[in-house]
């Protein structure tokens, strides 16, 4: 991917000498990408080639030909292929889901071809945060007592003691909260493997001090079984099946108050960039995610990784077409398998469902300008950096080597953000070019890859990577992310704490019984 986006600027309508910016990314694009929106008539000037005079309106972050594109040929972003043209185009002309379409299929075949690329631990960092130093070596940066339940039906009693304990014990830990799913019962085989692995490792995270897991008893996803994955101390972990107890309030805030005995007594202390873990994530995508937002977090990735901490990118389905550039990274071939493996049976799950594996991107992406899958995964791989792939993760597992990983999951934004939480992420960076509130049990920074919108929803979000296309280099605005990132981590809270915005979904993908 190339390092620095390239930007210039045209003559906005005869007589009219307002500059119109525009991004071309690499030497080879056949499209340029409207900065904002540029009316019929506009005069774009580009080195070595005759001033283009537009015949229309192209939205703010849509693509525009800078060549005649004749129908069947491929076109060029990033200096990719992001699929080819669906009839000839003429030079100037709007390009979108009217002319361009998508030239992936199916599972495919790959060859191990490894380029080399920066490996873990070569660049240490001399920043430092405030964090939770656990037993077994882990960090944390809150300290939070979480609640979690095997299965749905004691959902709402979960929450009923978070909501007790959260407000008793206010002044004593960071919070109380209840991380509550519909699952649990009715699931049989890998899909109720997938639950339990997925709450045990939930039940394990760093950012909690203690844990207590709520049962019912009849449940599929049986309690005992449950609690043998969790990795926790045991004065740190409480369970009970409240079908087993005479009132389950009483016996939950009395476990909760054996936990924040414990947990009351953790400090603060300094900790290194090579205790951090983040989990990297994008939803709502536009057409400046790939420019601003994404090559951003790339760059943040890069340094956690390259300081020995842990970097983890998810959303398999969002980098079909991109994948290639992951594989050539692959630490060795036993890891260039694994990701040949988790794309292939990612794209075999499309295909057994009957549905096509190009099915992206979503109404939001295309309005935004993203036409392809293809053009989305290009951007949305961004967020792994530049960085040696060192480790393929199954969902549900969590990370354990430093540099960065690849884990299991789809694009959706709970389902992989939950993911990347239970692989062991403390801090989710999340990059959106239309916005969103969600958010997840780790802290979750939302990106805006457009000034627009870090202006029009301050109350969500966190950094606005805009300023990237505003006269800061993207290392400058990195380097303001990376302080942010720090600050948050040693406890200043994130637009989704503020909001008590906390979401966890599992994902579920076998029989219902």
């Amino acid at each position: 991917m190339p390092d620095d986006i390239k930007t210039g600027c045209g003559q906005l309508g005869e007589g009219d000498h307002a500059l119109i910016r525009y991004v071309r990314v690499h030497d080879t694009d056949h499209v340029v990408i409207a900065v904002e929106e540029l009316p019929a008539g506009t005069v774009i000037d580009i080195d070595g080639q005759p001033p283009l005079v537009l015949e229309a309106d192209i939205p703010k972050g849509h693509k525009l030909a800078l060549y005649d594109i004749p129908a069947g040929q491929d076109v060029l972003k990033f200096g990719f292929v992001i699929g080819h043209a669906s009839v000839d185009i003429k030079r100037g002309e709007h390009i979108h889901s009217h002319n361009l379409v998508t030239s992936l299929s199916g599972v495919e075949d790959y060859d191990y071809q490894p380029k080399p690329a920066p490996k873990p631990g070569d660049a240490p960092d001399a920043h430092t945060f405030m964090g939770y130093r656990r037993s077994d070596g882990r960090v944390g940066i809150r300290n939070e007592i979480w609640i979690l339940c095997t299965v749905g039906c004691v959902a709402r009693t979960s929450e009923r003691l978070a909501k007790i304990a959260g407000e008793r014990f206010k002044d004593r830990v960071d919070g109380v909260f209840a991380l509550t799913h519909p699952l649990g019962c009715s699931q049989l085989g890998d899909d109720l493997d997938h639950t339990r692995k997925l709450l045990a490792a939930l039940a394990s995270h760093p950012n909690a001090g203690g844990v207590l897991i709520v049962g019912l008893g009849c449940e599929n996803n049986q309690l005992s079984a449950l609690i043998r994955e969790v990795v926790r101390e045991p004065d740190r972990l409480r369970y009970f099946a409240a079908q087993m107890v005479d009132d389950e309030h009483e016996a939950g805030l009395e476990a909760l108050e054996e936990l924040v005995a414990v947990v009351e007594k953790d400090q603060r202390e300094e900790c290194q960039v090579s205790d951090l873990v983040i989990g990297v994530k994008c939803g709502g995508s536009d057409g400046f995610s790939g420019l601003t937002a994404n090559p951003l977090v790339g760059k943040i990735a890069d340094r956690v990784a390259l300081a020995g901490g842990k970097s983890i990118m998810t959303e398999i389905p969002e980098i079909f077409g991109a994948e290639r550039i992951l594989m050539a990274r692959a630490k060795d071939e036993a890891v260039f398998h694994g990701i040949v493996d988790v794309v292939n049976d990612f794209k075999q799950y499309f295909l057994d469902h009957k549905q096509p594996v190009f099915e992206n991107p979503s109404p939001g992406n295309k309005a935004g300008g993203i036409t392809t899958l293809e053009e989305k995964s290009l951007g949305a791989v961004q967020k792994g950096g530049l960085s040696q792939l060192n480790e393929v993760l199954r969902y549900g597992e969590r990370a354990t080597v430093p540099g960065l990983s690849l884990l299991e999951a789809p694009g959706n934004d709970a389902v992989s953000s939950t993911a990347l939480t239970a692989a062991g992420a403390v801090i989710v960076l999340f990059t959106t070019g239309r916005g969103t509130p969600l958010g997840f049990p780790a802290p979750t920074l939302k990106i805006a890859s457009n000034t627009a919108l870090a202006n029009k929803k301050p109350h969500w979000i966190d950094f606005n990577a805009g300023q990237a296309l505003e006269g800061k280099t993207l290392d400058q605005t990195a380097d303001d992310l990376m302080d942010l990132i720090l600050k948050t981590a040693s406890g200043q809270p994130s637009c989704n704490e503020k909001n008590e915005e906390r979401e966890i979904a599992i994902w579920k993908n076998g029989v219902t019984l």
